[in-house]
């Protein structure tokens, strides 16, 4: 069977995009890792099935670049609303559903394939503060610690090494390594749990560590430039005052297909 799909990417993270609304593909964990092997497949930190949602627009699922299920992918999740309006699905406002409930999307912008998208994240209620870190939920577990110098961060050493630390996070987690730039302003790498690697941006990741900012140092500042290896994101929120509880979160930046083909399971 040959499977229609399209690549895109949002600040250089790069997902496999199929249209299933005709229930064709059947995601299994292997086909989603070979997919996803950038020597023997396509090469993606990820891929996505959009279907149909009664009540909604669509429906997303995100799989890891190592074939599990994720919960959420905030940077995945633009690159969904941007293929989902390249479908003519929805109008410029999109509403979906993720594993982590239901997002909405705006397409403030396109030029060819490319475009200018905001997603509605999910609202954060609860930060957890250790010795020198922090731990929120974005959609999925991120921890996230302040660094001096961003460039000599051990982010694939220590990161994987937290990551793995189950005793103080059982599910695993994300880990984020920010350096705050001034004001406003912060820069960010990030280990991604399920790619097991640097990824060159994250959106859920961005999210965090500009929450934890303002949590932590800036609680005057309600929006954030993130810088991240593979471009700039921008994060904005609402918090309830002397609390842990952020709402009405956005996180903004470019998204764009890189080109579109089709695969056969069997070669997988």
């Amino acid at each position: 069977m040959r499977t229609e799909f399209a690549k895109y990417e949002g600040a250089g993270n790069d997902f496999i995009l199929i249209d299933n609304r005709g229930e064709g593909f059947t995601p299994d964990p292997r086909l989603i890792a070979r997919l996803c092997d950038r020597h023997f497949g396509i090469g993606a930190d990820g891929v996505m099935t959009l279907s149909r949602s009664a009540g909604t627009d669509c429906a997303m699922r995100y799989f890891n670049a190592d074939g599990s299920e994720g919960e959420m992918c905030g940077n995945g999740a633009r690159c969904f609303a941007l293929f989902a309006e390249h479908l003519g699905i929805g109008g410029e406002g999109k509403r979906f559903t993720a594993a982590d409930g239901l997002h909405t999307a705006r397409i403030l912008r396109t030029e060819g394939a490319g475009g200018l998208v905001e997603l509605g994240m999910t609202e954060v209620a609860e930060i957890r503060r250790g010795d020198g870190w922090w731990f929120l939920n974005t959609g999925v577990p991120h921890y996230v610690e302040f660094v001096g110098d961003l460039d000599t961060a051990d982010v694939c050493g220590r990161g994987r090494a937290i990551r793995r630390d189950t005793a103080r996070f059982p599910q695993g987690t994300n880990v984020n390594f920010v350096r705050i730039l001034r004001d406003g302003a912060i820069a960010v790498r990030t280990y991604e749990r399920g790619v097991e690697a640097e990824t060159l941006a994250c959106g859920t990741g961005a999210t965090a560590a500009a929450i934890v900012t303002n949590f932590a140092c800036q609680p005057a500042v309600l929006r954030y430039d993130v810088a991240v290896p593979g471009g700039t994101l921008s994060v904005r929120f609402s918090r309830e005052a002397a609390t842990e509880h952020y709402s009405d979160i956005r996180l903004t930046g470019p998204a764009r297909r890189v080109f579109a083909g089709e695969f056969g399971t069997e070669d997988f």
